[in-house]
């Protein structure tokens, strides 16, 4: 914050940070061996992940202890599999789905002789629920 002296009173500015662009060509890009192309945007406290799975594929099993990984499918359908309670489920997930992994080991193969896109946000949840924050934080300028 700074604070401005003005004709005896004090006042305070909240200087606000600058916007970010982050390009696709200034984003960290891996080839992964199994066929999924993707575009890694880092930050801080999340990561944005744009992935480009090609047909026949599938990604390896895998699963996190304490990050928080959702998908969100743009373009396509991936069969999602993931192992609760001993048993292995699946689905079939397409344009417009979401998908919040948890902690459970999963895995996404794309049956389909086209590429699917999706994005995968990464972050560290801390237990409190932000929706009415999330929601409502938004100020219209003028």
């Amino acid at each position: 914050m700074v604070i401005y002296l003005s004709g005896g009173k004090t006042f305070g500015l909240i200087i606000i940070g600058k916007m970010k662009i982050i390009t696709k060509e200034e984003a960290n890009f891996m080839s992964k061996p199994e066929g999924t192309k993707v575009w890694y945007y880092l930050r801080d406290e999340y990561e944005i992940h744009l992935n480009e799975q090609i047909p026949s594929s599938t990604q390896t099993w895998h699963h996190h202890e304490k990050i928080c990984e959702t998908l969100f499918i743009l373009e396509g359908e991936l069969t999602a599999q993931w192992k609760e309670n001993g048993q292995t489920k699946s689905q079939i997930v397409k344009s417009g789905d979401m998908i919040e992994t948890e902690n459970s080991p999963h895995t996404f193969t794309n049956h389909t002789d086209k590429i699917v896109k999706f994005i995968v946000l990464k972050l560290v949840p801390t237990g409190q629920n932000k929706h009415e924050l999330i929601k409502n934080d938004k100020i219209v300028d003028e």
